[in-house]
């Protein structure tokens, strides 16, 4: 969402100076002097040539701070367009410090911005069709079924099904808050808002903080095996043996240690994979409380607790609320399990794509986004399975573009891709599946091979921070 204007800090003197500055004078920056500006305390980036020095902005950014730490020092152009309405761009102007003497787009560039140019005047940005209404009254109707399943029924299977329900709407909820991450929902702001709250923290017990801090750094590295943490399973999983010389994670601020314990499970990971996604939603539970409870910066932090503790007041009681201990663990298990297909879902888009090491670079998105991403091939009337993800390049090109407009744009993509020369990857639901798990085997099989060099780790301590 667009930042208030009057929420912006002032400017420093010199950006204040240079936007006031008559044309003429305008300072010449070159990209070596660019480069030289890429520290919290002296950043500055630059969007179509035009310089801007938004280091009063690194605390206040909605979007958290690792984004502009990230494309400090370089041209953003793309990942701004991406994320940020026109809207926004005047704001920029008390920030302004010169403009880049040898400012140069590649021709994919190009293109990706005047794709993104044209969707922009055709507003398909701002329509989100029916589908966020039709989910939400969805999700109401068989929460109300569960419910009914759970308190006026007595038969174990219909309590196995209400479990099984509870797990399905958890994956509506998991499209919804994506949606509304990526752009507003209901066209009310502070309505997107509890929209979020409720059908995420509450329902799910998974905070919308927490799931933006590490979504938005997701899409600006997609598939950087240092920076996305998307890809940083271990000591569980690993999709490159790259994975194996103990690197930094630039998002967890944690070495992503090798040790005897990770090669142990990653030789297996194609086998543990599937069982493993039935129970990821404990992964996930456990990252959200410690993220809402022990981060240093979380937006309305007394909001996303209470919501995530709505969450553990209603489901405990849903659970005792059952005759005996084998249903109570039937149920979580049946509503675990079914929500593990969402989880699945996740990484059917990326374990099987290109991967790199090294921060993103903002002078080749269209590149890096199509190189890092799978789409999944279904028919129209298969879209609410897969929540927009079955169009993954086009939802990485244009995050802030409803699902209900990804397919129109699909075409439009493949041709740009084609134009160019890159990758257009796309597969079958079956096929997706396939290509992961040989991308888990192979990573496998070099894992027993590889030699490990760091000290074990405390196993619950690892899970705990595994992500996905």
């Amino acid at each position: 969402m667009p930042p208030d204007a009057d929420a912006m800090p002032a400017p420093t003197d010199a950006a204040a100076g240079a936007a006031a500055a008559a044309d003429d004078d305008v300072r010449m920056i070159s990209s070596k002097e660019l480069r030289a500006h890429a520290s919290a305390d002296d950043l500055w980036i630059s969007i179509s040539g035009d310089v801007y020095d938004v280091t009063p902005w690194l605390p206040h950014h909605p979007g958290g701070d690792l984004p502009l730490l990230t494309l400090a020092g370089q041209d953003a152009t793309d990942a701004f367009a991406a994320y940020h309405p026109a809207s926004v761009r005047p704001l920029l102007r008390r920030f302004f410090v010169g403009r880049l003497s040898d400012y140069a787009v590649s021709p994919a560039s190009a293109d990706y911005r005047r794709l993104l140019a044209q969707l922009s005047s055709a507003g398909l940005f701002d329509r989100v069709g029916p589908v966020p209404k039709l989910q939400l009254t969805a999700m109401a109707v068989l929460f109300c079924a569960a419910l009914y399943l759970v308190l006026a029924c007595r038969t174990a299977f219909a309590h196995l099904l209400a479990g099984g329900l509870i797990g399905f709407i958890w994956i509506q909820s998991g499209w919804m808050g994506h949606d509304s991450g990526h752009h507003r929902v209901t066209g009310n702001a502070a309505l997107d808002r509890v929209v979020q709250i409720l059908s995420g923290n509450c329902l799910t017990g998974l905070s919308i903080a927490w799931w933006k801090c590490n979504h938005n750094y997701h899409h600006l590295a997609c598939n950087s095996l240092d920076h996305d943490p998307d890809l940083q399973h271990m000591p569980l999983f690993a999709v490159s043996a790259k994975l194996f010389g103990n690197i930094w994670s630039c998002f967890y601020h944690r070495t992503l240690a090798f040790d005897a314990l990770s090669k142990f499970l990653i030789s297996y990971q194609h086998w543990t994979f599937y069982p493993i996604m039935c129970v990821a939603r404990i992964n996930l539970l456990a990252q959200s409380a410690v993220f809402v409870l022990c981060e240093k910066k979380v937006p309305q932090r007394l909001l996303e607790i209470a919501g995530v503790a709505v969450f553990w007041v209603w489901y405990p009681l849903l659970v005792s609320s059952l005759p005996n201990w084998w249903e109570r663990i039937a149920f979580v298990l049946s509503s675990f399990t079914i929500t593990g297909i969402q989880h699945v879902q996740f990484c059917l888009n990326h374990f099987s794509s290109e991967v790199y090491v090294g921060p993103p670079k903002g002078n080749d998105w269209f590149e890096k986004q199509t190189a890092g991403t799978l789409d999944i091939k279904c028919p129209p009337w298969m879209d609410w399975f897969h929540g927009g993800l079955q169009f993954q390049i086009e939802h990485h090109l244009f995050p802030r573009l409803p699902r209900c407009h990804l397919r129109k744009v699909a075409p439009f993509v493949q041709d740009l891709c084609k134009k160019h020369g890159l990758r257009y990857a796309a597969a079958s639901f079956l096929d997706a599946n396939v290509l992961t798990w040989k991308t888990l085997r192979a990573a496998a099989l070099q894992a027993r091979n590889t030699t490990t060099g760091a000290t074990p780790k405390n196993l619950v301590w690892e899970a705990v921070n595994t992500h996905g």
